[in-house]
């Protein structure tokens, strides 16, 4: 410690240097029990534990704040991987600026764990490689799932780990070291290399009555199949998509090609490569990111929706039917390869024409089916 007093800039670096997260921690722990588990390490300046805003249950994680970097470091050194309330917690420096970890640089996936190895013994086994910021061993309710991340300071770190580790053998078993890929990244590999070789088909929006047999005699047109399964529910009814395995990729491709966009007893077909999960995924979470850019640009509005819509209805005449109870910013129907998917939105300008419309159009019929309309949340700007 120097003896002149820091400026206030200084004073917040070294705030932050002396942060703590602690992860992995037992619901039942509360920021008197970290306090208690941490002063003997040196003074503290505050601990909390994360929650949730709403709830206000604990998410599991918390932090802990050191008045000097220098206990923050012996903590770190010395208790990570200790026993709070029957529990291993995991220490590592808090990052108040998240770009690093955002930036997947320093950070490796193994897999192929024994069951064995947890997060004090996978850091250990790292560790001699670099300076470790965090690393987790995945678990669920039955423990390890066989795979964890481990987060360097730096690439050469990492590189360093991933030349040493990677196909060494861990408790007789041989693990994979390697570069941490993002979600997105992964599911573009394995979308590139599925094109060329898929032989699992996707098939939706067909009718009730389509089974397996039916199902098989339209694509077997295009070469043998392997196995063909229309997905139904609990009672045993169609849930309007299913599976076809090819045994050749070009007859897959194929049927693809063939078959996308076309009529089948009054309904258009989706047909297209089956996607592996991790595709799904990313799709979802991409969908997800436009849809709230979307929100964000659009005005604000007191949303209804409408499920049950007939197939006749398009945006234009779901505006005209709810049109007379107020302005509309907003009329939407929810589509998929040129078709109706039964549901849409509407947005009102107030909260008065909304439950107005609500009252009134429940239970209405429109075109050949009664409507089933109900309140959205509305959407405000601060």
């Amino acid at each position: 410690m120097g003896s002149g007093e820091p400026n206030p800039a200084g004073k917040k670096k070294k705030y932050l240097k002396a942060a703590l997260y602690v992860g992995d921690l037992d619901p039942d722990v509360t920021e008197d029990m970290l306090y208690k588990k941490f002063r003997p390490a040196g003074p503290l300046r505050f601990t909390r534990i994360c929650r949730d805003p709403v709830t206000r249950s604990p998410l599991g994680y918390g932090y802990v704040n050191f008045r000097f970097p220098a206990d923050a470091e012996w903590a770190l050194n010395t208790m990570n991987f200790d026993l709070i309330n029957g529990k291993p917690f995991r220490l590592m420096w808090s990052q108040p600026d998240d770009r690093l970890r955002k930036s997947g640089v320093g950070n490796i996936f193994i897999k192929n764990l024994d069951k064995s190895i947890d997060n004090r013994a996978l850091f250990y086994l790292f560790s001699a490689f670099g300076n470790i910021l965090s690393c987790k061993v995945v678990c669920d309710d039955n423990g390890s799932k066989g795979y964890a991340y481990v987060h360097f300071d730096s690439l050469a770190a990492a590189n360093r780990a991933i030349w040493h580790m990677n196909g060494v053998r861990l408790n007789n078993r041989q693990v994979y070291v390697g570069r941490f890929k993002f979600p997105e990244e992964r599911a573009a590999e394995v979308r590139t290399r599925d094109r060329a070789t898929f032989t699992n088909v996707f098939v939706k929006n067909f009718g009730d009555d389509m089974d397996d047999e039916k199902l098989k005699e339209l694509f077997s047109e295009y070469g043998p199949t392997e196995s063909v399964k229309v997905i139904r529910d609990a009672s045993g009814k169609s849930k309007g998509f299913g599976f076809v395995r090819y045994e050749t990729h070009e007859a897959a491709q194929k049927a693809v090609l063939d078959l996308h966009g076309k009529s089948v007893d009054g309904k258009v077909l989706y047909v297209g490569r089956a996607q592996k999960k991790i595709e799904r995924l990313a799709e979802l979470r991409r969908r997800f990111e436009r849809l709230r850019l979307k929100e964000k640009s659009r005005p604000p509005g007191v949303p209804i929706y409408i499920k049950n819509l007939d197939e006749t209805i398009d945006d234009e005449k779901l505006k005209e039917e709810f049109s007379s109870f107020g302005s509309i910013s907003r009329a939407k129907v929810m589509m998929e390869v040129g078709q109706g998917k039964g549901f849409g939105v509407v947005c009102f300008s107030s909260f008065e024409e909304a439950t107005k419309a609500v009252d009134e159009m429940n239970g209405r019929v429109v075109g050949s089916k009664p409507l089933h309309v109900t309140l959205g949340q509305a959407r405000r700007r601060w």
